[in-house]
């Protein structure tokens, strides 16, 4: 059972839109793409996981904090026996460790060592067990689910899982029986409530309004080829189309994630959208949509 489901983080979600609307460095991107690839790959697993029975919590993106340190689980199974801690990785390439590095063997860029990073997760997991005064058998496993990803020098006692035995991990699970109690859901709806909304690991460069692109996107392609046709914005690059309605509240979010100190205006959405509609467009959609506060030229939309 699912208690704690996987969403795409605020970073992710800003990021993308900074892609889309201003220049990113060749760092920015690179972050920006390893974000969508992880995300990709946690879904990925997600579906694949699926098939758990049994009776088994899940929980998905837990920022946890103990002492003051924040550490990230991926997914958490609660089962009756063992807590699992699941870290995906959705690396790509030749791969190798050597010593404490974990490298690219092609480029030779090193990366964190993803064994020394899980440990770390593993003790403060702990920590936290003995803060809440519980005890539980914690088993800590990196999932590496690309089938492109290869791994040189991988040791039998590494608490690692490959990308071709991950079906066969995910049946071991199942063939271990487990049945929840009360102190299980407690102890799950625990971290749930533990779980940091505030991400402090967070990358995102540094914007101004002033210096991004106003306009609206294709929301499957991100090209900014889109016309209006028939009460539709259509995409001249991959031909996918949205509603206007649809199209302006989701440039509402966008503009709302990226700039939360700025009020929605028919005035400040009209200019972000930038568009061949008519404010009064902009007004009735919002109207329709939001709760609206004042009467005049001021008034503004929550």
């Amino acid at each position: 059972m699912i208690l704690k489901r996987r969403k795409e983080s605020d970073e992710l979600l800003k990021m993308r839109s900074l892609n889309t609307r201003m220049e990113l460095t060749q760092e920015e991107k690179f972050h920006y793409f390893n974000l969508e690839k992880g995300y990709e790959g946690e879904v990925k697993f997600d579906r694949m996981a699926e098939n758990l029975q049994e009776e088994r919590y899940t929980i998905n993106d837990l920022l946890l904090r103990v002492n003051n340190s924040y550490f990230q689980i991926d997914t958490t199974l609660v089962s009756q026996e063992v807590i699992r801690l699941l870290d995906v990785k959705n690396f790509e390439g030749d791969f190798c460790l050597e010593k404490d590095r974990f490298f690219l063997v092609k480029t030779g860029r090193e990366y964190k060592n993803p064994i020394d990073q899980l440990n770390k997760c593993a003790s403060q997991f702990r920590q936290l067990l003995q803060d809440l005064k519980l005890k539980y058998l914690v088993e800590a496993t990196i999932i590496f689910i690309n089938p492109e990803f290869t791994l040189y020098n991988a040791q039998v006692n590494h608490p690692i899982i490959l990308p071709n035995q991950v079906n066969r991990f995910l049946k071991s699970i199942n063939d271990t029986s487990s049945k929840l109690n009360a102190g299980h859901k407690k102890f799950a709806q625990q971290l749930i409530s533990l779980h940091q909304t505030k991400n402090p690991f967070t990358q995102v460069p540094n914007y101004q309004y002033e210096q991004l692109k106003k306009d609206i996107y294709c929301k499957f392609c991100s090209s900014f080829l889109v016309s209006l046709q028939n009460h539709l914005f259509v995409c001249g690059k991959c031909g996918g189309h949205e509603t206007v309605e649809d199209a302006i509240l989701r440039n509402v979010k966008e503009f709302q994630l990226l700039f939360p100190e700025r009020k929605i205006t028919t005035t400040n959405i009209y200019e972000w959208c930038n568009v061949d509609l008519t404010k009064r467009t902009f007004c009735r959609v919002l109207k329709k949509n939001f709760t609206t506060f004042g009467k005049t030229s001021d008034s503004y939309y929550t």
